[in-house]
């Protein structure tokens, strides 16, 4: 492929993409020294290490969120993050919050600053929702599977947490009781979240 055509193509899919991955344009037929002449023209803007937007594409809120899902496609979205996507919460936590499957390394991401929680069998592929922000794909626990993690990781993040988001998940309408006991016993945390579910008049 000529030098000018994979310089449109790369443009074209930055565009397309939202973000362009490095690691994407061997399939593309596009040399890696074509992101580094388009970077220094202007053309391209590094973002991340391994990712490139165009310097005019719309910058949202969830940039971070976009960021983590080109890196690390494999992870999922979770508790304090989980609960900011879910607009559950009004506090912004000052770190991406994601699941990983168990016996997983922290990914080497610059920016945002990341907490990693590893995940075991269904607690991790159960619940999964794919949301599309800024032409990508991110995976983010569904309102239910979310409320019950928080209880699971309640040393982590206070029960305070983990009561408030179950409150506002009913209250909003965001979950159903049903769903709540199936992710409460998928996540082990049923007897836990019982007297709780109970007093908000939800009870098995």
């Amino acid at each position: 492929m000529e030098i000018a055509t994979q310089t449109q193509r790369a443009l074209s899919l930055a565009g397309q993409m939202g973000v362009l991955r490095s690691s994407h344009l061997k399939s593309y037929g596009i040399h890696r020294a074509v992101l580094a002449r388009l970077t220094a023209a202007g053309q391209l803007e590094k973002v991340a290490r391994g990712l490139y937007r165009l310097p005019d594409a719309p910058v949202s809120e969830r940039e971070s969120l976009t960021t983590i899902a080109a890196k690390v496609p494999q992870a999922v979205f979770c508790l304090l993050t989980a609960l900011q996507i879910h607009e559950l919460t009004t506090q912004l936590p000052r770190q991406v919050w994601i699941a990983m499957p168990q016996g997983s390394h922290t990914p080497k991401i610059d920016y945002p600053p990341l907490k990693m929680v590893q995940f075991v069998g269904d607690a991790f592929t159960e619940g999964v929702e794919v949301i599309q922000a800024d032409q990508v794909s991110l995976r983010v626990y569904c309102v239910a599977k979310t409320v019950a993690d928080c209880f699971k990781h309640r040393n982590k993040i206070g029960i305070d947490v983990a009561i408030e988001a179950l409150k506002d998940a009913l209250a909003h309408k965001k979950a159903s009781a049903n769903d709540l006991w199936r992710y409460a016993k998928v996540c082990r945390v049923a007897n836990v979240m019982r007297p709780y579910l109970e007093a908000l008049g939800q009870g098995s």
